[in-house]
């Protein structure tokens, strides 16, 4: 699925403009990143998490050249679903059996 299907599943069940959905949708995602850059997590409940992850630095090697390169400590976003919503999506595949 993606944005612009969202965004058509929302306005159909909804009955609000496609643009107005659109623009909520796009808020919707700048206030996620935003709080992430801002180091700050997004707590959905019954849903999920959105927080950031640290990655450690790491020795990596540039395969075309030979070398070894050090890859510094960084942060990356991550989600982490809710237990109600990994139960639905679990008990979902097993009735589709």
């Amino acid at each position: 699925m993606t944005k612009a299907d969202i965004v058509n599943e929302i306005a159909k069940s909804t009955g609000v403009e496609k643009a107005a959905v659109q623009q909520t949708v796009e808020a919707f995602m700048d206030a996620i990143k935003t709080s992430l850059v801002n180091g700050e997590s997004v707590f959905l409940r019954g849903f999920g998490s959105f927080i950031t992850r640290t990655r450690a630095q790491k020795t990596a090697r540039n395969i075309t050249k030979g070398t070894a390169i050090v890859i510094p400590e960084h942060s990356i976003p991550s989600f982490k679903p809710a237990k109600v919503f990994m139960n639905e999506v679990k008990d979902s595949k097993n009735t589709k059996k």
